[in-house]
């Protein structure tokens, strides 16, 4: 069964930066498309950012410039850099698969203030 681990969520001001990470177990990690997801409450789960076996990477249009994905495969986690944060970010950030095909993790919560 493959699990995913979010972390390094948090409560930050506008303009301040916050790293995620996701641990992925179950699954061979290094030849999986991974990709984070945020869901603000009441609204549909909708992609941010995916990153392929080979690092390609691809981003919603309100992240790019500002978030950032990377993987590493020792560890088997994905991480997401997310500067620049905007009040709008504010969401539960979960990880998965790309294109989705797993059950979902606990996610990570990010709160940005204005």
């Amino acid at each position: 069964q493959v699990q995913f681990v979010e972390s390094g969520g948090g409560l930050v001001q506008a303009g301040e930066s916050l790293r995620l990470s996701c641990t992925i177990s179950g699954t061979s990690f290094s030849s999986e498309n991974i990709g984070w997801y945020r869901q603000v409450v009441g609204q549909q789960r909708e992609f941010v950012a995916r990153i392929g076996p080979g690092s390609d990477t691809i981003y919603v249009n309100s992240v790019k410039g500002r978030f950032t994905i990377s993987r590493d495969d020792a560890k088997s986690t994905v991480f997401l850099q997310m500067n620049a944060l905007r009040p709008e970010d504010t969401a539960m950030y979960y990880c998965n698969s790309y294109p989705l095909k797993h059950g979902w993790g606990k996610g990570t919560l990010v709160t940005v203030s204005s």
